[in-house]
């Protein structure tokens, strides 16, 4: 955790959650080879639940995995963890869902929902688009 993630007292922000699955994502969509995924993948629902505190200086893993592959949308499960920090053990901070779309944005001044590339599929270990 760095300063610019916590308020005055060292304590992070619930907002920074977001910031870290999104890098873990775009770690994900890099390593299954899903080039110009985020251009085309926006979020349209989130959920956390905050379960503990993350500090300044506190070393942090998160994991994202996909949990359901639908035709146009596909569901993320997360966990942010605190590892070890001033004697206190590792501890799950935040977990939740949240839901991205495939978007067609070849229309002029439009996106619409479109299915997943049949490739994005195979590379997620789905089924056939």
């Amino acid at each position: 955790m760095e300063w610019v993630d916590t308020d005055a007292a060292g304590i992070y922000h619930n907002s920074t959650v977001i910031r870290l699955v999104e890098a873990a994502e775009a770690h994900l969509a890099r390593e299954r080879g899903m080039d110009g995924y985020f251009p085309v993948a926006p979020r349209v629902r989130y959920e956390a639940d905050f379960e503990a505190p993350l500090f300044f200086g506190q070393e942090v893993t998160t994991t994202v995995s996909v949990v359901e592959l639908g035709r146009s949308s596909m569901t993320f499960g997360f966990e942010v963890w605190g590892e070890e920090f001033e004697q206190a053990p590792r501890v799950r901070a935040a977990r939740g869902r949240y839901v991205t779309v495939h978007l067609d944005r070849s229309g002029p001044g439009r996106a619409t929902s479109a299915p997943w590339p049949a490739e994005w599929v195979e590379r997620l270990g789905g089924g056939p688009a």
